[in-house]
């Protein structure tokens, strides 16, 4: 058993590696957001893009990272969206992140060439 010194000091330096973890917002959310169950995230699609993928002939997106917490297993409810109207044309495609490459999970030079903001999302039709 531990002397109750030894435990105040042990516990001190949890505390401090834990409050140390909070402050880095990011490195805590990462931590969080890997143990959450998947989630559906409502996207807009520009036409192009929504018929490639619809088709089975795009099966990457890319997406900017710092507004969504992407994960794999999660579901994308892409809704195709036409800048020229500036309206949704009503068409939707569900598809299953299967992979995700980024900054912060590199594959080759994404390390270097991926923005930090940016994620590269592989995905399949469902």
């Amino acid at each position: 058993m531990l002397s109750s010194s030894i435990w105040i000091i042990w516990k001190s330096l949890l505390l401090n590696r834990t409050i140390a973890m909070v402050e880095s917002k990011t490195t805590f959310d990462k931590i969080l957001e890997r143990h959450r169950p998947p989630v559906e995230h409502v996207l807009k699609c520009w036409p192009e893009f929504f018929r490639a993928i619809r088709t089975g002939k795009k099966k990457h997106d890319l997406r900017r990272a710092t507004d969504r917490s992407f994960q794999e297993g999660d579901t994308l409810l892409l809704r195709e969206f036409d800048p020229k109207t500036n309206k949704y044309t009503g068409d939707v495609q569900r598809v299953l992140v299967t992979y995700i490459t980024s900054s912060d999970l590199p594959c080759a030079l994404s390390k270097d060439a991926l923005h930090d903001d940016f994620c590269i999302l592989s995905i399949e039709l469902q």
